[in-house]
């Protein structure tokens, strides 16, 4: 994603600057261990890069979870609410591929 790319997102999602500036590559890979744990493909995940407040967890008309981090929780505490969350989005069928 280019910042334009990512400049344009932020406006149409409303998002704004927050105390965590950016989500970083070990926390994105901390977020995709955990779906890799609840057997999720990696091909129905987004993680933005800008976290917002409130995060939120939600499936994107596409069928992909979208998993935005909270801008304003301790990122460790958000991190071991995140698989329930995502268990509450999965239907019947699997997401894995």
């Amino acid at each position: 994603m280019t910042f334009l790319q990512f400049s344009v997102y932020l406006f149409e999602k409303g998002g704004s600057v927050s105390s965590l500036p950016a989500v970083s590559f070990q926390q994105i890979s901390q977020i995709l261990e955990l779906t890799d744990q609840l057997e999720i493909s990696r091909e129905v995940v987004e993680i933005p890069l800008s976290p917002e407040s409130p995060g939120v967890i939600h499936r994107l008309a596409n069928g992909k979870i979208e998993i935005v981090v909270d801008a304003d929780m301790p990122f460790d505490e958000w991190l071991q609410a995140v698989p329930q969350k995502i268990q509450m989005l999965m239907p019947d069928d699997s997401l894995s591929e």
